[in-house]
């Protein structure tokens, strides 16, 4: 056998063990690593608030006051009294006096209750369960990993 034969055999023969030692690397790698994986999607539960407008009526009470009222009176008869007597003296407070009394035994102003009604916005509550993510569960060479996504 020649020196050119001799290297050309023993170049093969350490190539084919490289061959063989990388396929032996890959099938025993693939052996550990199970790639058992195991995707679980995970669901909360919320509370959706709907509003809505209501009217809500209360009876409240009112005092009757007839300050007003006889304010207004007096307003008036003193400006009435005064044009009707513009020669005598205290015609305007005489006016005022008398339209003070009327006012007062006029007014509408009575104690009790009243109905007041106001608007007002509530909300109708339910519960309802949406998708919240999910994980996905594997094993890569004797380690177990978990990693959370969104599908």
């Amino acid at each position: 056998m020649n020196e050119k034969t001799k290297s050309f055999i023993l170049y093969g023969m350490t190539m084919s063990a490289f061959v063989l030692a990388a396929m032996f690397t890959i099938k025993q790698a693939s052996a550990t690593s199970a790639y058992n994986a195991d995707v679980q999607d995970h669901f909360k539960t919320v509370i959706k608030r709907t509003p809505y407008n209501v009217e809500v009526c209360s009876e409240r009470k009112v005092s009757g006051d007839k300050t007003g009222d006889t304010l207004l009176g007096a307003i008036i008869g003193g400006a009435i009294g005064q044009n009707i007597t513009k020669d005598l003296p205290d015609g305007a407070t005489a006016g005022a006096i008398i339209g003070g009394i009327l006012g007062n035994q006029n007014s509408t102003a009575s104690d009790g209750t009243k109905l007041v009604c106001t608007k007002t916005t509530r909300y109708k509550e339910s519960m309802d369960t949406i998708y919240s993510h999910s994980t996905i569960t594997f094993n890569y060479n004797g380690k177990t990993y978990t990693t959370r996504f969104r599908k």
